[in-house]
Order: structure tokens, then C-alpha cells, then sequence
């Protein structure tokens, strides 16, 4: 049995990933971009940002990437990408 070396836990009931998302400090915010067009930026994701990234679009059923450790979305999503990350985990507190 492999044990993690953070936690000391067993490998299967690990729980370093939850803390991690408690600790997050995430911020959301818009931005104009060539011709007029409004993108939503979420930065201060550490963990899993492409897993992250996919959920966020599946749900909000828009397209967008990955780039420079920030989630790129296409449209005005602010309010609906805080109340997804809080679905998946992340602390309402720490999400701006």
C-alpha cells in the first residue's frame, strides 16, 4: 500500500488535494478583447486547471483555454463560474 508523503494517509483516501482547493486564493474577472468580444478570466488555480478548465466550459457551455495558469472563457460567466467552483469545492471566501 502507497502511502502520500504529505498527509501520511493511504494513497487512496489521500485528502492533500481538498486542503489544496480550501487554500486557493482565485480571482474572476472580465476583459475586452479584439473586436468587442468579453472574456472571463479565472487565475489562482493551482491543481487540475485543464480538468477544472473542461468542467467550467462543459457546464457553462462555452469555449475557452488554458493559457499562462489562467482559464480563458468566452462570454461574461463571473457569476456562474463562482457558484461552479464552490460546486466543485473551492472556498466561497477565497473566491473574489
Amino acid at each position: 500500500m502507497d502511502i502520500c508523503p504529505n498527509c501520511g494517509l493511504p494513497i487512496e483516501t489521500c485528502i492533500c488535494k481538498e486542503l489544496a482547493k480550501t487554500k486557493q486564493k482565485i480571482k474572476i474577472q472580465t476583459t475586452k478583447r479584439r473586436f468587442g468580444k468579453i472574456v472571463t478570466i479565472v487565475s489562482g488555480i493551482e491543481n487540475d486547471i485543464k480538468g477544472i478548465a473542461k468542467k467550467l466550459k462543459e457546464e457553462l457551455a462555452c469555449g475557452g483555454t488554458v493559457k499562462n495558469n489562467t482559464v480563458e472563457l468566452q462570454g461574461n460567466h463571473i457569476n456562474k463560474v463562482k457558484q461552479k467552483l464552490i460546486e466543485i469545492g473551492f472556498n466561497k471566501d477565497n473566491i473574489e
